[in-house]
């Protein structure tokens, strides 16, 4: 199955449709879709069922493996909403 044809979870496609709503560049859409993939992998579980205490949970990961975030992704409720809603 090539990307074209490829299925996506109608999630998914809601976020793409905000993310372009925003007018975020192709880059940072897929940045954000990697971040999220990468965090519901840490979840275990889908990203949309994050609680705010899994958001602190993933932070004090990444931290705790030397990976720098802007804190600004997780200071405020458009964060969660990104992370939530892309998977």
């Amino acid at each position: 199955m090539n990307p074209s044809t490829q299925s996506i979870s109608p999630l998914r496609q809601r976020m793409i449709e905000d993310m372009r709503m925003r007018k975020l560049s192709s880059q940072t859409q897929s940045s954000y879709i990697r971040i999220v993939r990468q965090f519901a992998g840490f979840l275990r579980r889908p990203s949309d069922t994050a609680t705010a205490e899994d958001l602190r949970r993933y932070q004090l990961h990444l931290v705790d493996h030397g990976i720098s975030i802007p804190l600004t992704w997780f200071d405020n409720g458009s964060s969660r909403s990104v992370i939530i809603s892309i998977c």
